[in-house]
């Protein structure tokens, strides 16, 4: 059964704000930013965004969402519950991580973890599942490129959402795992072990253009936040997370 915020007064003082997992940590800082800022606060809820899609088309009461998979956001504006179609925010990178004890080494190239699948060495990998998770798809993407996808599949294990993906690949449970860039980077989450950047051409097919996107029923204080996020302030910490900016021509 899914759970929606509570009431209307409450909302219209602390809007809810629906946002792709791989923003975990950003998205907090940003908002805590904002708060500092304005005095006003926002409620994040982070999930997969395939599932706050669904969601939303059910009647779920967010006011603003921020996707990690642009196309969630134009098959909400094709039914005609956004504003418009939206901003394109940030872009995301995918990285190889290894938590500390791992035997597995991790490089750009993926060349350990191909030899660690045919030693032995592999028996947990782990990946967002890619049903609904733009990170997993990813991941899935570049798994494929480089052939590992179907001698991996064995060892696999999906996280809902790629936080708790990272969760499963940085708490030695796994060897590792395919998990966002953004996420790595949370000293949260880099003290437990380290990573690889995953070349950005191997999931071409998946390139996780993120866009976000104000509901119709959007009130003062989401539109404010939604404003906020494009600016210096939130750009600047979308860039430390590892996100690239998207350009004003891919607005």
């Amino acid at each position: 059964m899914l759970t929606f915020p509570a009431t209307s007064a409450a909302r219209a003082q602390r809007p809810a704000i629906a946002a792709a997992a791989d923003l975990q940590f950003a998205l907090q800082e940003i908002a805590a930013r904002f708060q500092e800022e304005t005095g006003l606060e926002v409620r994040l809820s982070f999930g997969s965004s395939g599932n706050f899609t669904h969601q939303i088309a059910q009647g779920a009461p967010f006011e603003l969402f921020l996707s990690a998979d642009e196309n969630y956001i134009f098959h909400l504006a094709q039914k005609g519950l956004t504003a418009d179609q939206g901003a394109l925010y940030a872009i995301g990178r995918i990285v190889l991580f290894a938590p500390h004890g791992s035997p597995l080494r991790v490089d750009e190239s993926l060349q350990d973890l191909r030899a660690a699948i045919t030693d032995g060495r592999i028996k947990r990998f782990a990946i967002a599942n890619p049903e609904h998770a733009p990170y997993g798809r990813a991941a899935q993407a570049a798994l494929e490129h480089e052939t590992l996808w179907k001698p991996l599949s064995p060892f696999l294990v999906f996280g809902e959402n790629a936080s708790q993906a990272t969760q499963f690949a940085a708490a030695g449970t796994s060897q590792g795992g395919i998990i966002p860039l953004s996420l790595s980077k949370a000293p949260q989450i880099s003290r437990l072990g380290s990573f690889a950047l995953i070349p950005a051409d191997w999931h071409a097919g998946e390139p996780l253009r993120q866009r976000m996107v104000l509901m119709k029923t959007a009130g003062d204080t989401a539109r404010k936040f939604y404003h906020y996020l494009q600016q210096p302030t939130a750009r600047d910490i979308f860039v430390r997370f590892g996100f690239l900016l998207a350009d004003e021509d891919n607005h």
